[in-house]
């Protein structure tokens, strides 16, 4: 083997793709406050580069290595908890993953309006049994359908009024979601596209 030579394992830990982290509860209602250029230091800290928010609500778009993405929710939390007194889950998705929930909308596709799309972003796949326990009746005239690790939203009369909530989904889904409306979807994937 040359000792010039570029080490295949190396070069593959090396690629880096492009992510989107997903803050929950950052700055909204006076709590949890933190700059973005505090928040952006937290990810190139942890590793990450080309780190670039959008808007103050939480919403950091990267390019990360495999290993270092692997455990980044979980670190970023913790930084956030040690340096900042923040207490904020983070859910990770890909580019790819991402460009995956703008194409996979049901609602957008059966023709209803952008204006009243969200989506519930989990961290981990639901328990089939559970999602199929949800109530779909819970907050009419809202809607909900859920798709891998993304809870898709129709809510006619706002997201402020919904009882579908990141508490709902949370506890009977065991895992940890927090919710974009679709402009904000959109947003992202355009930046994960620059």
């Amino acid at each position: 083997m040359r000792l010039d030579a570029p080490s295949p394992c190396l070069e593959a830990d090396e690629v880096k793709t492009t992510h989107v982290a997903l803050l929950r509860g950052i700055n909204v209602g006076g709590k949890n406050r933190i700059t973005m250029a505090d928040l952006s230091s937290v990810f190139v800290a942890a590793g990450c580069g080309g780190v670039r928010t959008y808007i103050q609500s939480g919403n950091v778009v990267f390019e990360a290595a495999a290993r270092t993405a692997s455990g980044l929710a979980t670190a970023i939390s913790a930084r956030l908890e040690q340096d900042f007194a923040l207490r904020s889950p983070v859910v990770l998705r890909t580019a790819s993953e991402l460009a995956e929930v703008a194409r996979g909308n049901p609602f957008l596709s059966r023709g209803q309006s952008e204006d009243i799309a969200h989506v519930m972003f989990l961290a981990d796949l639901p328990d089939p049994a559970a999602a199929r326990a949800l109530d779909p009746k819970r907050s009419p005239p809202d809607a909900f359908e859920i798709v891998g690790r993304d809870v898709y939203l129709s809510c006619p009369n706002g997201i402020a009024k919904t009882k579908l909530t990141n508490a709902y989904f949370d506890s009977k889904l065991k895992t940890v979601s927090t919710g974009r409306n679709w402009r904000t979807v959109m947003a992202l994937l355009a930046m994960t596209a620059a």
